[in-house]
């Protein structure tokens, strides 16, 4: 029986559906903290060293309730990995994966192009499914058993990428429409609606379209 998605939820699979957009919101994280240069009108430069990028993934994880990251994070990759944790180093990697996931947001026509670096980025990562214990129970992943934090990190969050693209849903994968705002988004709307990365850039941009109009 095939698997549907509708309007982005897949029915009757709760537990994909979860991970899908648990994954997605991370990589929308990382871009928005790593990888772009404008933000609610003002240009802004991103984290240049391993250091900043790692204080820069923290904060950014603390803002959205997620806790910070560890050898429980990674899923089966808990099985025989050495992680401790995020490094600055790690950070620095997450920031070149950041910058390689974000031509997917507002691609548009440039979908198929940037869904061969995601391809890249999955045979890279080692993105494979994978069934894991966790308290008595069964959990999906994608990413092979021994990854390390940032490869897992990697692969699930491509995986998700391309489980919404791979269905026809690639517009909600949403970068801000707003003058001076390259912030991105993940669209959960029922009709993926939304072109604004949050409310404040919603009003700057209906604000600067009224003054258009009185110009003219």
């Amino acid at each position: 029986m095939p698997v549907t998605i509708e309007p982005w939820r897949i029915t009757g699979q709760p537990e994909i559906d979860s991970y899908v957009g648990r994954w997605a919101e991370l990589a929308v994280l990382l871009v928005n903290v790593l990888a772009v240069d404008a933000s609610h009108g003002r240009r802004v430069t991103p984290p240049q060293t391993g250091e900043e990028r790692l204080a820069a993934i923290l904060a950014g994880l603390a803002a959205a309730g997620r806790p910070a990251p560890g050898p429980a994070q990674t899923g089966p990759a808990q099985t025989g990995h050495t992680d401790t944790g995020l490094t600055a180093a790690g950070a620095d990697r997450l920031a070149e994966i950041a910058a390689e996931l974000r031509p997917l947001y507002g691609a548009g026509d440039r979908l198929p192009e940037a869904a061969e670096r995601l391809n890249d980025l999955l045979a890279r990562h080692g993105a494979v499914p994978t069934v894991y214990a966790d308290d008595g129970k069964l959990k999906l992943a994608f990413h092979r058993s021994g990854a390390t934090l940032v490869d897992a990190w990697a692969a699930d969050m491509g995986t998700a990428l391309a489980m919404v693209a791979g269905v026809g849903q690639g517009a909600r994968l949403g970068a801000c429409e707003a003058a001076t705002c390259s912030l991105v988004f993940f669209d959960t709307t029922r009709n993926a609606s939304r072109r604004f990365c949050d409310l404040s850039c919603q009003n700057r941009a209906k604000a600067s379209a009224y003054r258009a109009r009185r110009r003219t």
